[in-house]
């Protein structure tokens, strides 16, 4: 268990890691789960996603994942569990609906084109680096760790 909060609280890089993929994963849960940015919120989104044939405890975890793993990430709180999450969730999305539509994103917003790889191939990186590295500097877990190696 110490292992899973464990990081070096001066890792400046892990701390970049973390926040840059909290902040880029949070508007995404917070439209699924409170309807900002546009989302349609819990009620809204359970329906497209259970409709779309996820069940209901997939499409639960998929809106939980990205809105308090994101949270996770952005207060560095079990940094490991929640890249974890991040990186199961978005494996789901790019299998199911981006893993044919080339690396590109859509920028000219074809229609019929969906969009490529390239933001998943970032945001797997980033989860990566935070799954390994942990939470590093200014992190929850960097607090959790110093004081689990003083008892």
């Amino acid at each position: 268990m110490k292992k899973l909060f464990s990081t070096d609280s001066g890792n400046i890089t892990a701390l970049i890691a973390r926040i840059a993929l909290g902040v880029v994963v949070f508007p995404h849960g917070a439209q699924k789960l409170i309807g900002w940015f546009g989302g349609y919120g819990f009620t809204g989104t359970m329906g497209f996603l259970t409709g779309n044939g996820l069940p209901w405890i997939i499409a639960l975890l998929v809106i939980l994942i990205e809105f308090f793993g994101a949270l996770m990430l952005i207060f560095g709180i079990g940094t490991r569990i929640a890249a974890v999450g991040i990186i199961v969730n978005f494996l789901g999305v790019v299998i199911t609906s981006h893993a044919n539509n080339g690396f590109f994103m859509n920028w000219y917003m074809q229609p019929n084109k969906g969009e490529g790889l390239e933001y998943f191939i970032l945001l797997f990186g980033l989860a990566i680096i935070s799954l390994i590295a942990g939470g590093g500097k200014a992190s929850i877990d960097a607090l959790i760790s110093k004081n689990s190696l003083n008892k």
